[in-house]
């Protein structure tokens, strides 16, 4: 029971503890809902407060928002015209500058400082363009920016009047000063004068860049006999880089036209001088007329002259133009423009040497330009890769084209030559009577020299390409050409076979009965000789040869002893001796022996005065042969006759011998300079060609004129 009477006693208390808490509580909360009520009433009043300031504040937050809008616009307009200003101060300072300069420029005289100031002075142009084409860009911007603030402000009356007009007064100020002076600057000013000056400067500093003697190397080509590409640099460094500048500079202030015609101008000159110096006069000889008139010595040498210096002119000259031109020009338009500059220049001077070229080509084909057009031909061909590597641009398009035109012509050129030389040979039998001692023709001598010289290793694989060439173009490229060898085997040929058409036809034209056998004997034996074991008969086989000459000449010297001396040799025939009684046969014999004395002595004279075997060769083979049946009939005669001969006088077999030899020996005289002359001649192209004046000249009838009418000046 005790213990129950302690628990309640404690829930009690607790209780009582817990209702003491809740009227705590219940005060605390009455007095704070009165504090609340007070708050609430405070933030009523403070609300209302703060309403009656927002709406006082209000007009004063629109004017500073407004005048905040106007001073982003007012700044806007007036930091460009700010800008302006400045532009123009910057001008004028570099006004001055770039006139400090042109002084210094002026006064200094030494190559390497002067171009060192050029390089300085140019900078100074740029930098006064670039500050003018601001002020160009920039001015109407900022002057229409300023307009329309003035043009606001006035409508706003967002300032005071007077500040509004001293603003628009500052704008008319500043549009004037803009509209006259950018112009001023740009086209009448010190730019303008500035770039005058360059242009001096320019054309003089293209003026100082000068190529090598040409003399020198013309010299050194003659010693090596070759011609090298050099791609040598034409100026300094420091000069080409002037140059480049310069070149841009006038570009990019619209003064390009007169850039390139300063350039194109002043490189011309530059480079024609170089060539002049080779003293080219025969370049101003060019039309085919012209050319045919020229003494053969002095065309000659033109044309060795042309072919050094064609080479001369694209290997040294034109390539080291075309390094300058890059160099100088290849900043303006990406490298455009240089290759059609360049060429300008180039077709000036390629069309002179063309021209020449083209006449040679034109001219009358008579035999003895043969070499010199297969040489003309020939230092193309080797040309070719480093022409092509000089105009290999589009703009070297038409200087390629005409480079193989000249080609073509002297392919036709060379071809006909030769075609013709074989008419020319035939056709000569009517106009030259056969030599009246049976000796070779100066025709068969100059064609065999001619033919064999084309034959050697300086022609023939020239002659050759060239026949090809001119096969191919005729028969179309799909068809299948012969081979170089055998066409030139069948051109050589064919000049050989009018040859021997040639000589039947003079050798049908003696009436001496002796002398066709003579004059076939000599002319077949010469051509055989003098072609076997040459690379001329070696082209044309000893088969050939052997069959169309040997054979012939020996058949003619066959005739030539049967009906010489074989009438001679049958007057000692003992035929008709037989059976004759001893004074009848004294008489008989000592009359055949007086009639071969007689005999003996006309054949000797006819011999002296009109007959010729010049070869040596020959010669020696006919007095053996001439011996051998004339003085071994004679000496049996005399063995088996003597005693009927006893008590006559009569000539030894010694004394014929030895008549034999005289006849001989005097038919060698004349011809034998000759044949000096001939051998002589072998593989001499001088030689050759000089044998030519003496042989009828065939003047063509083309009379093509050139259409360009340039020379070197």
């Amino acid at each position: 029971m005790a213990t129950n009477q302690d628990q309640d006693s404690t829930t009690i208390v607790k209780l009582e503890k817990a209702c003491s808490d809740l009227n705590t509580l219940l005060k605390t909360s009455t007095t704070m809902e009165k504090s609340l009520t007070t708050m609430d009433s405070q933030f009523d009043a403070i609300d209302e407060a703060l309403s009656t300031a927002s709406r006082k504040i209000a007009p004063l937050q629109s004017l500073a928002m407004a005048t905040k809008a106007l001073d982003t616009r007012i700044n806007r307009a007036v930091t460009p015209a700010f800008a302006l200003l400045e532009s123009f101060k910057l001008t004028d300072c570099l006004q001055h500058k770039l006139l400090d300069l042109s002084s210094k420029l002026s006064e200094t005289k030494t190559p390497k400082k002067r171009l060192e100031k050029l390089l300085k002075y140019v900078d100074g142009v740029d930098q006064l363009n670039a500050a003018i084409n601001s002020i160009n860009e920039e001015g109407e911007p900022a002057i229409q920016k300023l307009q329309e603030v003035v043009e606001f402000l006035s409508r706003t009356k967002a300032t005071g009047q007077n500040r509004i007009i001293r603003l628009r007064e500052t704008l008319i100020t500043l549009k004037a000063l803009y509209e006259t002076e950018v112009d001023s600057m740009k086209f009448e000013g010190l730019l303008d004068e500035a770039l005058l000056n360059l242009q001096d400067e320019y054309e003089s500093l293209l003026q100082q860049i000068k190529h090598p003697n040409m003399r020198d190397l013309q010299a050194d080509d003659k010693e090596n006999n070759q011609i090298v590409l050099t791609n040598s640099d034409l100026g300094t460094e420091m000069q080409v880089e002037v140059l480049r500048r310069i070149s841009e500079t006038l570009a990019a202030n619209d003064c390009l036209d007169i850039c390139i015609d300063i350039f194109v101008k002043v490189r011309y000159r530059r480079a024609a001088k170089a060539l002049m110096r080779l003293n080219p006069e025969y370049l101003r000889v060019y039309t085919p007329e012209e050319i045919d008139e020229m003494e053969w010595e002095s065309l000659e040498t033109a044309i060795a002259l042309w072919i050094q210096h064609f080479g001369l002119a694209v290997k040294t000259v034109l390539v080291s133009e075309k390094k300058l031109f890059q160099q100088a020009l290849g900043g303006i338009m990406e490298g455009l423009i240089w290759p059609e500059c360049f060429v300008k220049i180039a077709d000036k001077i390629m069309a002179v040497f063309f021209r020449f070229g083209e006449g040679v080509a034109r001219s009358s084909k008579e035999p003895e330009k043969l070499f010199k057009l297969l040489d003309m031909f020939d230092s193309l061909e080797k040309l070719k890769p480093e022409f092509s590597q000089v105009f290999e641009d589009e703009a070297g398009a038409d200087i390629c084209t005409r480079f193989r035109e000249l080609e073509k012509l002297l392919i036709h050129a060379s071809s006909k030559v030769l075609w013709e030389f074989g008419l020319q040979i035939e056709g000569n039998s009517d106009g030259f009577p056969p030599p009246q001692d049976g000796s070779v023709t100066k025709i068969v001598r100059y064609a065999i020299n001619y033919l064999k010289y084309l034959a050697t290793d300086n022609y023939m694989v020239i002659m050759a390409k060239v026949l090809q060439t001119e096969q191919i173009w005729k028969s179309g490229i799909l068809s299948k050409p012969e081979s170089e060898e055998n066409l030139l085997r069948e051109a050589i040929s064919n000049v050989m076979e009018a040859l021997q058409r040639n000589v039947e036809s003079k050798r049908s034209r003696y009436r001496d009965k002796i002398l066709p056998h003579i004059f076939a004997m000599n002319t077949y034996w010469y051509i055989y000789m003098r072609t076997k074991n040459t690379e001329l008969g070696k082209l044309l086989g000893d088969q050939y040869l052997k069959k169309k000459y040997k054979v012939v000449a020996e058949e003619s010297a066959y005739m030539y002893q049967k009906q010489t001396w074989g009438p001679l040799a049958r007057m000692l025939d003992k035929e008709d001796l037989k059976w004759r009684s001893k004074e009848e046969l004294g008489r008989l014999v000592r009359e055949k022996v007086e009639a071969f004395t007689k005999g003996l002595d006309e054949i000797l004279l006819r011999h002296k005065g009109h007959y010729s075997v010049p070869d040596i060769g020959l010669r020696e083979q006919i007095r053996e042969a001439t011996t051998k049946l004339v003085v071994t009939a004679y000496t049996e005669f005399l063995d088996f006759y003597s005693d009927a001969l006893q008590g006559t006088l009569y000539i030894g077999p010694e004394s014929i011998q030895g008549k034999l030899n005289q006849v001989f020996d005097s038919a060698s005289g004349k011809m034998r300079r000759r044949d000096s002359y001939s051998r002589t001649a072998k593989g001499n192209p001088a030689s050759v060609e000089a044998e030519i004046m003496e042989f009828q000249r065939s003047r063509s009838t083309n009379s093509d004129v050139r259409e360009l009418d340039i020379v070197l000046d």
